[in-house]
């Protein structure tokens, strides 16, 4: 079953940190670029980072530079997104995205909820 699985959310004060991880299963993720998007009420889904096959190339979202990583474990199928320095407007519904450098194809997990706040 393809699938991918988010977890690590949560409630955190601003200022705090969150590590993001997404376990990857029935593909081969070694094949696939990875992103983590989010999604905050009332807005569009944004690109947040995004992560080549190898964890060779990384790019970002300008709100986001500086404060958060994305990396990735082709060994154990998990893609991470350490986040520091947090504020309020990070408060969001977080997704984990693979697509495939063949087809195109792309896979979404069912998203975690990041809440900073006081």
């Amino acid at each position: 079953q393809v699938q991918l699985v988010e977890s690590g959310g949560g409630l955190v004060q601003p200022g705090g940190s969150l590590r993001l991880s997404c376990a990857a299963s029935g593909f081969t993720f070694s094949r696939y670029r990875m992103g983590w998007y989010r999604q905050a009420p009332g807005k569009e889904r944004e690109l947040v980072a995004g992560i080549t096959t190898a964890g060779d190339s990384t790019n970002y979202a300008d709100s986001v530079k500086g404060r958060f990583t994305i990396t990735r474990d082709n060994a154990k199928n998990t893609v991470y997104l350490q986040m520091n320095s947090l504020k309020p407007e990070d408060t969001a519904v977080y997704y984990c995205s693979a697509v495939s450098i063949l087809t195109t194809t792309r896979i979404w997990g069912q998203g975690t909820q990041v809440t900073v706040s006081s």
